[in-house]
């Protein structure tokens, strides 16, 4: 005699299929080395574990590689590639060694902004010197054109006595006054042994470079980062070092002024719990994710643009390290969404928290050594479409005779459009 399922479980298993099916991840592109997939040794000319990505005013996609080839503890050269939605990949710009390997045009690209011209900016790591063999210098910032054309270094960091100009820096925000801006960790006139670091400014029309606030360890902290542009047009960023009961700062592009954000996060076990401010929560005030020194785990903490009324949530990760997050990004769900890039499973996964009340939503974990999109995610954003996209740091799917170095990929998490 046939048999029918319950309706209600019949509904139960289509729905459940159906929200398995929907949050499939997909390499649209894989970065592939020659070489052995066992000794990860090779080049790998388009480059190899892939890092910052953004998605052009286009719909193009837009990122850096931050190596040319495996085989040695630390990643050197790299690339700036473009990928279409549909995984058609350009490389657009290689840095190369030179003819005494010193990477004078830069080694190690970070980030990138697309500029109010069209134009796409980034850092380097490393770099800038002439003569230098190795990891040395201080980076440098540079221009291309998203056809790969017009590659211009705009400035070389530590090029000044002292590095008043500031060192080690990173182009991180678009004013609303058309000019991109960023922080450098060290350098600048502050009071610190090498800098306290700086504010800088970028000109798109010029390509001039301008640093525009120098850090005090004594009044607004040292070694800044993180500077995202608030709705009311303002910037604010944290410091690893700062004044007592200070960790924010707010910086006014019309003015120049910077005042430092009092945060009281309070003593645990006689030491201070610690975060960074990562982004803006639905309700316009600063979240941020923290930890505790001697505890394994994070959690999230929501604080006011002025510092007060500080709430810090309970963990939502126990695991040590928790999951080591690498960064935070508010969806169209109104949650904030986290790629760890170890997780769980070791090889990482992205999960999803509640502003309301820091509670883990849920855990999507498709990455492994052994998976078509790799393992250990770097990065996480959204698309118009409500697709996520991200990039891992290693493995994927390669042909015999090479290995497979880090994928973009794509995710349908079920998240609405933006």
């Amino acid at each position: 005699m046939k048999r029918t399922l319950p309706f209600a479980l019949l509904f139960a298993l289509l729905t459940s299929a159906t929200y398995a099916a929907s949050q499939q991840a997909a390499a649209v592109y894989t970065f592939t080395c020659t070489g052995s997939a066992f000794q990860r040794n090779g080049a790998c000319p388009d480059g190899g574990r892939p890092d910052g990505l953004i998605r052009g005013s286009g719909g193009t996609f837009y990122g850096v590689a931050q190596d040319s080839g495996e085989g040695t503890s630390s990643p050197t050269g790299g690339t700036v590639f473009s990928v279409t939605p549909g995984g058609t990949f350009r490389l657009l710009h290689t840095f190369l060694p030179g003819a005494n390997n010193d990477y004078a045009n830069g080694n190690v690209p970070g980030g990138l902004l697309q500029g109010p011209d069209g134009k796409l900016y980034g850092q380097t790591l490393f770099g800038g010197v002439d003569g230098c063999n190795g990891y040395c210098g201080y980076g440098l910032l540079y221009r291309v054109n998203t056809d790969g054309s017009g590659f211009r270094i705009l400035h070389k960091f530590c090029s000044q006595t002292n590095c008043a100009d500031g060192a080690s820096g990173a182009v991180e925000a678009l004013g609303t006054d058309g000019n991109l801006y960023g922080t450098t960790y060290y350098g600048g006139t502050g009071s610190c042994s090498g800098g306290c670091g700086t504010i800088f400014r970028v000109t798109p029309s010029t390509g001039a470079y301008e640093v525009v606030f120098n850090f005090n360890v004594t009044t607004s902290g040292a070694s800044p980062s993180g500077l995202i542009l608030a709705p009311d047009g303002t910037f604010y960023g944290s410091v690893s070092i700062s004044p007592e009961g200070e960790l924010l700062f707010h910086y006014t592009e019309s003015t120049g002024e910077l005042t430092a954000v009092p945060v009281n996060f309070p003593l645990v076990n006689g030491l201070p719990s610690a975060g960074n401010v990562l982004a803006f929560g639905p309700n316009g005030n600063l979240f941020g994710l923290y930890g505790i020194y001697g505890e394994s785990g994070v959690g999230l903490f929501e604080v006011e643009p002025d510092g007060s009324n500080l709430q810090l949530f309970p963990f939502y990760d126990t695991i040590d390290g928790g999951g080591s997050p690498q960064g935070m990004m508010l969806a169209s769900d109104g949650n904030f969404w986290i790629p760890n890039y170890n997780g769980s499973s070791g090889y990482g996964d992205i999960i999803s928290v509640s502003p309301a009340d820091g509670t883990l939503i849920q855990t999507l974990t498709p990455f492994s050594s052994s998976a078509a999109v790799g393992a250990y995610p770097l990065l996480l954003m959204q698309a118009k479409d409500g697709l996520l996209w991200g990039t891992t740091d290693q493995y994927g799917k390669s042909s015999k005779g090479h290995f497979a170095d880090g994928t973009v990929f794509s995710l349908n998490a079920g998240l609405p459009p933006q």
